[in-house]
């Protein structure tokens, strides 16, 4: 079911951001490979996210938010059509979380925004972070920033309320599009791999304790 709205998706006429891509014949690509080949064995989530040894906790963390963000970003892309100004004109968490976009560029201070506006921002700026070799380098031996934590944590942060609103305000076209299964497991292993790492405060992630 989930490959057929995939599909569907790609076949609408709106334009979905091209997936950002590690090179063959990288180190990161092999570790890539080596996530997804863990991914796909059934193995438990908590120890799929587990640092393999020797490896660099940082190349480990960008292969991390790059897949998250094309994953978060596919999964959004298949709800958007029930995510409109008009359905959601304030990009919330239910009645007691509401969400403002900030971006030192167009919008220095925080900004209401509908939830379409907020998501469209949110998949640009991710964008252009992670095609920045400044803040996620791609050539071998150019070190990551020192604040590189610190910029995939604001970005994880905010890749989660994404979560937060598909769950709370469109988890019922989730389940009649039959991609509850598919939401579900990249939300356990998202919530993993921030756990593991501490990158997210636990203060961002109440909206869905109780789910």
């Amino acid at each position: 079911a989930m490959a057929l709205c995939l599909k569907q998706v790609f076949n609408k006429d709106k334009t979905f951001r091209p997936r950002k891509k590690f090179e063959p014949g990288t180190q990161r690509f092999e570790l890539y490979k080596k996530a997804q080949a863990s991914l796909k064995s059934g193995l438990d989530l908590k120890a799929v996210v587990q640092l393999p040894p020797g490896e660099s906790i940082n190349d480990w963390i960008a292969v991390h938010v790059v897949d998250f963000f094309n994953r978060i970003n596919l999964i959004y892309g298949t709800m958007s059509e029930f995510c409109t100004e008009r359905s959601c004109p304030i990009m919330s968490g239910g009645l007691k979380y509401e969400y403002r976009w900030q971006d030192d560029c167009k919008y220095k201070k925080p900004t209401k925004l509908s939830a379409p506006q907020y998501m469209c921002m949110l998949m640009d700026w991710i964008e252009m972070l992670i095609n920045n070799e400044d803040i996620f380098p791609t050539r071998i031996g150019v070190p990551f920033p020192k604040q590189f934590q610190q910029v995939c944590t604001k970005i994880l942060t905010r890749l989660f309320r994404v979560f937060v609103h598909v769950y709370i305000h469109h988890f019922d076209s989730i389940i009649s599009m039959g991609a509850e299964a598919h939401v579900n497991t990249c939300y356990k292993h998202f919530y993993y791999f921030i756990r593991e790492f501490s990158l997210i405060d636990h203060r961002e992630l109440e909206p869905l304790v109780r789910m």
